[in-house]
């Protein structure tokens, strides 16, 4: 029989005839054969399968095996022994390799006909240790495919034992390792996927079987992709493995990973740079959840080194790969992490900007869903980078045309997205006593470093910073390079804005602003400083322009170096102020205003006039009668009283050097007296700069040192409407008259004719006592409203005497004033009423404390601009404040106003020296009810609707070159810093106990102010030692 069948099959008969002959060879396999013919007929189907010369001769060999060893399975049994088994594994059959696929077909086709049969075992044995001996020789794809199917149908045929089973793991990770596709053509590498994702299964099968041979095999997963030899480049493939290994499993994997100290830099860069290669294999799942899990897990342990060279070298492929619609969204995922993280320089984004266009355009071609949808995510990630990245206008313009027509995110989604992904905002994973990253907090905004009883310039510049369009100005100036407090200032705020530092030292800054007088490391008045900030500005830019317009005659002649800089530095500051010399400064602009006070006689009814500029409003406590009715106040002198406490700003000297201080009379009367609980200062610490014990003893049983709290707290409006009201001058305060040629009775009235961008307001809470010669505290609380209405009243130039001299500030009475008295209101002015200029609360200064001498500042605020606070929100009730004559025309009373003590929508942040924490106004207004000696000291409110606000559609302006040279400079060597610190903590863990400072404290304590005397407020924090003097 079998020599019929050899010679049909290779007769020329017609195909259909041999077909028909082959049917009858193989239903007569039901006949009872000799063992010779059986072994014949086995032989000859064997030689057919694997040396047949066309499909036909191979079907009919598989045909003819399986009939008759289906009916004679007992001489099958003898004929597929273990040594014919083993002779096809290891040397093949004739000219047919042993490595031959074909070889494992026809093993698997006999395996199945002798399954029930005694013999299997021995073979199934055979083949556990042949199957890890093939593996071992890494077989290419097809033939492992082959072997994988083979075990996958037959799992008796695995290495048995846990060292066997291991090593087969190892082993066939490593083959895979060495895959690779043997054609480009879609029928070839549909092919080519298939037979990997066969051995990922068998994997994978194994894994869930023996769960132990997981981790094992992911650690030679690793070494494989982390090995430095440059001949080999493992296959792509092995990211089918990716998708087999338990979610659950990275957290541990990672940080097992990131903190072995056995893995070195190289390794673990060359490891990530080949998992992001990964990304482009088709179909497998995960990949880019674990390549954001490794690259989140070495910001952890801040091995920024890594990060940033893996970023740079692999940016552009991702990229790439965003072109494929298979890997598309791993890519996009992976793409956005990278680049949002990578925030410290425009490097990483500038790599893929020349490519954005046409990726955009071919997706607006594309017209499908799928496209659109990743087009959108797209269009987000690049207005983030531009976001963060301004300044490089010949390089954005062509992409943002090319995206003008999709939505754009708003500044909160982009910042929040910002600082989620920022390398500094990663927790870290480490289980060794190394703290978190000192990043920047969530709330992306930098603290200012106490350099030594600073507290109250980081407060002030804190709220300068949050000023918007005064921040922005700053930063928009083109000053090359100068040496002016502008420059400093600017320097200051870009590193604000841009640092990736969550704190920032600014000693150049500070020893440029600070005021001669202050001494060094001990508490100042922040309000003083203010003053002294503002004018310094102000008068460093008029002087530039001046000297800019001399700069053409002065050039000719013979000047000293010193003072050619200066001209320098002048005509870049003046060009980058404005044009002209009759510009205002920019001080001028954001803060300035002007007040016009205005005096009756009231013998003659001559009028005199006169214009203020100023910067800020110091408002006094007014007594508590003068809040049932506000009227003009008689500044007469009260007699029988004894104790005379005098407000003061507490400055020696006007900010400029050259004026004497202005000295506020609280009215001849003691501090403010009120019905309500008192407060004895002998209850309080004493200033450290307090010598006089005795003074300090006899006081305490005096009003002098009592403050008594009201059930119902002082308002702004209160206090601006005290400020306002008309005061009669009589007495021995009378108005000296020249037309009368003698002191006549008079009525002063205050108005506001030029309302200021950004509106500060002074509480004037130091009280100073003339006997003790100290300042004491007012420490009454005062309502905050969010909004505020001013009345301004425009007017031209006044026939009277107009000052146009510059002051910083306006003080609310002059020397000698005393308690305000309820007159008669003054029938000027009542034809017209004043306009009411809208202002939001924008920051607070806060004082905590009982002495100007001691105590710490700290600050709240949140980002207002022109037209409101940033973000969506509801207008909350507005405070109006309305001039007193007004009031008193429609019978209101001006301390009836109505408040709004909630702020649920807007974002508030509280500024602590170094640290920066989210807060809310709720906490601003309950800040002194809970800690009594935490009290409002300055305001900023803004005005809304404003006309020269900074444009802000595109948030911070672009910043200068060598400005945002530096602060790159700056953000890579902080990062390695912290990488250093990293690794050093890391080493030092096994052998050393975990020793940190608690967080509330900044650095050691310095010399001045330190100590209880602080108080105990600041709103949000828990730490004992909260404050920072």
């Amino acid at each position: 029989m079998d020599k019929i069948l050899e010679g049909l099959v290779s007769s020329s008969h017609p195909l259909p005839l041999k077909r028909v002959i082959v049917r009858r060879v193989v239903e007569s396999a039901e006949t009872p054969l000799s063992q010779a013919q059986c072994r014949a007929m086995f032989a000859l189907s064997t030689r057919l399968v694997l040396q047949g010369p066309d499909p036909f001769q191979r079907q009919v060999g598989r045909q003819v095996l399986e009939a008759y060893g289906r009916y004679h399975r007992a001489e099958f049994e003898a004929f597929f022994n273990r040594g014919l088994v083993l002779g096809l594994l290891q040397r093949g059959y004739g000219e047919l390799s042993n490595r031959d696929p074909a070889i494992l077909d026809y093993i698997q086709a006999g395996l199945r006909l002798i399954m029930s049969c005694p013999s299997v075992l021995e073979l199934f044995e055979l083949l556990q240790v042949e199957a890890l001996r093939l593996v071992c020789e890494r077989p290419a794809p097809p033939l492992c495919a082959r072997l994988c199917q083979l075990l996958s149908d037959f799992p008796q045929c695995l290495p048995r034992g846990r060292k066997l089973s291991l090593a087969f793991c190892q082993q066939l990770v490593r083959s895979i390792a060495h895959f690779q596709s043997q054609g480009s053509r879609e029928a070839e590498l549909r092919l080519y996927v298939s037979q990997v994702t066969q051995v990922s299964g068998l994997l994978r099968s194994v894994w869930k079987a023996e769960p132990d041979t997981l981790l094992p095999s992911l650690q030679e997963l690793f070494a494989v992709i982390s090995a430095a030899d440059t001949s080999f480049e493992p296959s792509v493939a092995l990211a089918s493995l990716v998708q087999h290994i338990p979610l659950q499993m990275i957290t541990v994997l990672i940080r097992s990973l990131t903190t072995d100290p056995n893995v070195k830099d190289a390794s673990m860069t060359q490891a990530l740079c080949r998992m992001i290669d990964w990304l482009s294999w088709p179909l497998a799942q995960h990949v880019e959840t674990w390549v954001i899990a490794l690259l989140k897990g070495l910001a952890a342990v801040q091995k920024f080194t890594i990060l940033i060279d893996v970023t740079l070298l692999k940016i552009e492929l991702v990229f790439n790969r965003l072109w494929f619609p298979l890997v598309r969204p791993g890519a996009l995922a992976v793409l956005s992490h990278m680049l949002l993280s990578f925030q410290h320089s425009p490097e990483a984004f500038h790599l893929i900007v020349p490519h954005v266009v046409s990726l955009v355009h071919s997706f607006k071609r594309d017209g499908l869903p799928s496209s659109t949808a990743f087009l959108i995510q797209l269009t987000e990630l690049i207005h983030c980078m531009i976001y963060h990245y301004s300044g490089f206008p010949e390089l954005y313009e062509p992409i943002l045309e090319a995206v003008k027509d999709m939505p754009r995110p708003t500044e909160e989604k982009i910042k929040m997205a910002l600082n989620q992904s920022a390398w500094t905002s990663q927790s870290s994973s480490s289980p060794s006593c190394s703290s978190r990253p000192s990043g920047k907090s969530e709330t992306g905004k930098t603290g200012l470093i106490n350099l030594g009883n600073t507290c109250y310039m980081n407060s002030v510049l804190q709220a300068l910073f949050m000023a918007t369009d005064f921040r922005r100005h700053v930063l928009s100036l083109q000053l090359n390079g100068c040496n002016l407090l502008v420059a400093k200032l600017q320097h200051l705020f870009a590193f604000l804005a841009h640092t990736q530092r969550e704190a920032y030292a600014p000693r150049i800054f500070f020893e440029a602003s600070r005021p001669p007088w202050f001494s060094p490391r001990s508490q100042q008045d922040c309000s003083e400083y203010l003053k002294f900030l503002l004018d310094r500005l102000h008068e460093e830019e008029k002087t530039s322009k001046t000297l800019s317009s001399a700069k053409t005659s002065e050039s000719k002649t013979n000047a000293k170096f010193q003072k050619e800089e200066a001209v320098d530095n002048a005509t870049v500051f003046a060009e980058a102020s404005g044009k002209g010399g009759e510009e205002r400064t920019l001080i001028e602009k954001m803060f300035g205003g002007k007040l016009k006070t205005t005096i009756h006689c009231l013998n003659c009814k001559s009028v005199s006039q006169k214009e203020e500029a100023f910067t800020d409003l110091s408002l006094a406590f007014c007594p508590p009668t003068s809040l049932e009715n506000v009227g003009p106040k008689c500044m007469e002198c009260t007699e029988g009283e004894g104790d005379i406490v005098v407000q003061t700003n507490t400055s020696p000297m006007s900010p400029a050097g050259k004026k004497p201080l202005k000295l506020e009379a609280n009215g001849g009367c003691d501090p403010i007296t009120k019905k309500g609980t008192t407060k004895d200062f002998s209850a309080e610490p004493k200033s450290e700069k307090t010598t006089n014990s005795e003074c300090n003893k006899g006081q305490d049983k005096k009003k002098m040192s009592q403050r008594v709290v009201g059930e119902n707290p002082l308002s702004v409006t209160d206090l601006l409407n005290y400020f306002l009201a008309p005061e009669i001058l009589s007495g021995d305060n009378k108005y000296y008259c020249e037309k009368c040629a003698s002191l006549q009775n008079a009525e002063k009235t205050m108005q506001i004719i030029e309302e200021p961008e950004y509106l500060i307001l002074t509480l004037l809470r130091f009280s100073y006592d003339p006997k003790c010669h100290v300042r004491r505290k007012i420490l009454d609380n005062v309502s905050l409203p969010l909004d505020l209405k001013l009345p301004v009243k425009r007017v031209a130039s006044s026939p009277g005497v107009v000052s146009r001299g510059w002051s910083v500030g306006v003080e609310v009475s002059d020397i000698g004033e005393n308690i305000a008295k309820k007159l008669k209101p003054s029938g000027a002015d009542e034809v017209t009423r004043p306009r009411l200029e809208p202002y939001l609360l924008s920051s607070v200064v806060m004082h905590s404390g009982v002495s100007s001498e001691s105590g710490h500042y700290y600050s709240y605020a949140r980002n207002v601009t022109g037209s409101g606070p940033s973000g969506p929100c509801q207008q909350s009730t507005g405070d109006s404040l309305v001039s007193p004559q007004a009031k008193l025309l429609t019978g209101e009373s001006p301390s009836t106003v109505v408040e709004s003590d909630t702020d649920k929508s807007r974002e508030w942040f509280l500024f602590n020296d170094s640290r920066v924490t989210f807060t809310s106004f709720q906490s601003v207004q309950k800040i002194t009810s809970r800690f009594p000696k935490d009290t409002a000291y300055v305001l900023f409110y803004k005005k809304q609707n404003s006309t020269c606000g900074f444009n802000s559609a595109n948030g911070d302006p672009p910043l200068q070159k060598d400005l945002m040279d530096a602060i790159m400079k700056d953000n890579k060597l902080y990062l390695q810093e912290q990488e250093l610190s990293a690794r050093t903590q890391a080493l030092q863990a096994a052998s050393a106990s975990c020793s940190f400072r608690p967080n509330g404290f900044d650095d050691n304590d310095p010399p001045g102010s330190c100590g209880p005397t602080g108080g105990g407020g600041g709103g949000g924090f828990s730490t004992v030692g909260r404050l920072v003097f």
